[in-house]
C-alpha cells in the first residue's frame, strides 16, 4: 500500500528527514513512535500530502503521491471540528463537499453516528462535547468518506487514561469494521502497542527499528504478559543509545 524510498526532508539548512526507507502492507496498521523533534509528524504529513519531501520517492497503491489523495483520511492532533456546525454537520461535512445525494448523506451519518455511540449528541456543538466526544465525531467525519488509508497524528494524545484506553478500543474495532490501512503518530508506548501491527520506533531523522508485533488484534491484550513484553522492547529502543 504505502512505499517510501530514499525519503529526505529538510527545513532549510535542518535536516528532519534522512534516507527513511518504509513499506506499509495494504489493510495493516503501523505505528510511528519516537522522541519529540524527531521526525515522526513531519513523516505522516508527507504520507498526507500536506508537505512535500525535500528528495525520495512515496508511492501509495503504486502511484507517486502528488499532493493530496482523496482517499486518504487524515485525522489532526487539533481535529478541526467546525465550531460553528453541530456533529451531524460536522461529519457530513465532507460528503456535502462531493455533492453526494441528500439521502445517502442522512444514511450514512445516521449509520456513523450509531456504531460510534453518539447519536444522542447529533445536534450539539464541539464545544458543548467532552474531549473523547469530540474525537468521535472527528473520526465519524473522516470514516464516512470510506478511506483506504487513514493517518493519525496524536489521536489520543489530550485525553485522560480512562477515555484513552476506550477510544484506542473503538478505533480497533473501526478497523476491524472498515478494512484500511491505519498509520498512527504516537508518544504513548501502550497505544503503540495496543494498535500497531508493525511498530516504527524513530530517532533523530531516522528509523532506529521496526518491531513487529504478532499479538495485534487480540483485544484483551492488555490483560496479557505477551503486551508488556512489547512495550518492554519499544522502550529499550526508545531509550537504547
Amino acid at each position: 500500500m504505502i512505499h517510501v524510498k530514499n525519503l529526505c526532508l529538510n527545513y532549510g539548512e535542518k535536516l528532519v528527514l534522512d534516507n527513511i526507507e518504509l513499506n506499509i502492507e495494504r489493510n495493516s496498521t503501523c505505528a510511528i513512535i519516537g522522541p519529540s523533534g524527531c521526525g515522526k509528524t513531519s513523516l505522516l504529513y508527507i504520507l498526507a500530502g500536506l508537505i512535500k519531501e525535500s528528495s525520495g520517492e512515496v508511492l501509495i497503491d503504486n502511484k507517486f503521491l502528488q499532493g493530496t489523495r482523496q482517499e486518504t483520511g487524515v485525522i489532526l492532533q487539533d481535529l478541526g471540528l467546525l465550531p460553528w456546525k453541530n456533529v451531524w454537520n460536522n461529519i457530513a461535512l465532507g460528503l456535502k463537499v462531493r455533492k453526494i445525494d441528500k439521502n445517502l448523506i442522512k444514511n450514512k451519518v445516521e449509520n456513523m453516528l450509531e456504531e460510534l455511540s453518539i447519536t444522542q449528541h447529533k445536534n450539539k456543538y464541539p464545544h458543548e462535547l467532552s474531549g473523547g466526544e469530540k474525537q468521535r465525531v472527528a473520526i465519524g467525519r473522516t470514516l464516512v468518506l470510506n478511506p483506504d488509508l487513514l493517518l493519525c497524528d496524536e489521536a489520543t494524545s489530550a485525553l485522560d487514561e480512562i477515555t484513552k484506553e476506550q477510544l484506542q478500543n473503538l478505533i480497533l474495532e473501526l478497523y476491524k469494521n472498515h478494512p484500511m490501512t491505519l498509520v498512527l503518530v504516537t508518544h504513548s508506548i501502550e497505544e503503540a502497542v495496543f494498535l500497531g501491527q508493525k511498530i516504527i520506533v524513530m530517532e533523530n531523522t531516522k528509523i532506529k527499528k521496526v518491531i513487529h508485533n504478532p499479538y495485534f488484534g487480540q483485544s484483551d491484550i492488555r490483560e496479557k504478559d505477551s503486551y508488556y513484553n512489547i512495550c518492554r522492547e519499544v522502550r529499550k529502543w526508545l531509550y537504547q543509545k
